[in-house]
């Protein structure tokens, strides 16, 4: 009779060109790791977040997801690495980014779902201070020398607004009497009975769904390209039920374009939705006050729970026979405030 490894090894030879190690189970890889930045967060996940690999931070407004993806980003640009911030809620502040110490020459910031209107109105914040108290050119000219325009077009159609400004329409603004306001017309809406292949959204819906499939076509690009170290992919203030729509061929697909390309994607969301594409999960439970002083707010304390971890690192080769003692899964750490300074 003969021996199962004699055995075995008939069934791979058999069947080497159509499956090459049919029966050997593969190695466990341990992929290489980056530090998030936080001492207490990398002793519990054993380093960082993983190279080449999805990871999720999972957890509910306030819980300090962004903080934790702002602190890893200031670490993988401080390398001099590029790194790119997909924001379909709409979140990101690059003042808090750089004040966490995030090179924002070497972060590229994606907005998904914002109307041109409101882009360019967010846009003159960032001009210079002195910008609109900066006086206008001066046009030279046949009169005045190049001083200025002649002193003929400065008085044009002042007759005209003199003429308005004393109007009997004018005076009646300005008059002390109350208006009265006009009462809006009742708008009568249809009946909410509508069949059911016809569904309706309203706008604001209806631009939510527009904001995560462009962050989903963008990540799609970027992942693809390559080139970029880490891609934070932030979903955390869409809604669980719009989150949990997404297909889960679209993050097996990043898990395997991220490990073509070495690159970090790390996706924050309210309710885990990359299932077994992410190697690691994370969630984040709601922060508490440090309570350190009855009158004064001195911090935040964060606490953390790992939800999945796929290859982590063993301490020895050798398996006991006993039932090794469990890791720790959860870890806490403090935020302080400014003014209280370190103790």
């Amino acid at each position: 009779m003969h021996s199962s490894a004699t055995v075995r090894h008939q069934i791979e030879s058999a069947l080497s060109q159509r499956i090459p190690s049919a029966l050997t189970p593969p190695q466990r890889q341990v992929r290489p790791v980056v530090s998030t930045g936080i001492g207490e967060l990398d002793e519990l996940i054993q380093g960082g977040l993983p190279v080449g690999a999805v990871t999720e931070l999972v957890g509910s407004e306030c819980s300090g997801r962004t903080s934790v993806a702002l602190s890893f980003l200031a670490h993988v640009t401080s390398t001099g690495k590029v790194c790119a911030w997909l924001d379909a809620s709409n979140t990101f502040n690059p003042s808090s980014a750089a004040a966490v110490g995030v090179d924002l020459k070497r972060l590229l910031w994606i907005r998904c779902g914002v109307q041109e209107s409101v882009v360019a109105q967010e846009t003159r914040k960032f001009t210079l201070p002195g910008a609109c108290f900066a006086p206008k050119a001066v046009m030279k000219g046949l009169h005045g020398g190049g001083h200025g325009t002649h002193p003929r077009s400065e008085v044009k159609g002042l007759s005209a607004a003199v003429d308005r400004f004393l109007s009997n329409e004018a005076i009646a603004a300005r008059c002390a009497e109350p208006i009265a306001k006009q009462r809006p017309i009742p708008q009568q809406y249809e009946s909410s009975l509508v069949p059911a292949t016809k569904p309706m959204r309203s706008d604001r819906r209806a631009r939510v769904y527009d904001a995560v499939e462009q962050a989903l076509k963008s990540a799609d690009l970027l992942v693809q390209t390559g080139g970029f170290s880490a891609i934070i992919l932030d979903l955390g203030g869409i809604k669980p039920e719009v989150v949990s729509r997404i297909e889960l061929s679209a993050w097996h697909r990043y898990r395997v374009a991220a490990e073509q390309t070495q690159s970090s994607i790390v996706l924050l969301s309210q309710y885990p939705c990359a299932k077994s594409s992410s190697e690691l999960q994370l969630q984040l439970l709601p922060m508490d006050n440090t309570r350190e002083e009855r009158t004064v707010f001195t911090g935040l304390t964060a606490r953390v729970e790992i939800l999945r971890q796929r290859f982590a690192e063993t301490p020895a080769k050798v398996v006991p026979m006993r039932k090794p003692p469990q890791r720790v899964r959860e870890a806490c750490w403090s935020q302080r405030t400014t003014w209280v300074g370190p103790r």
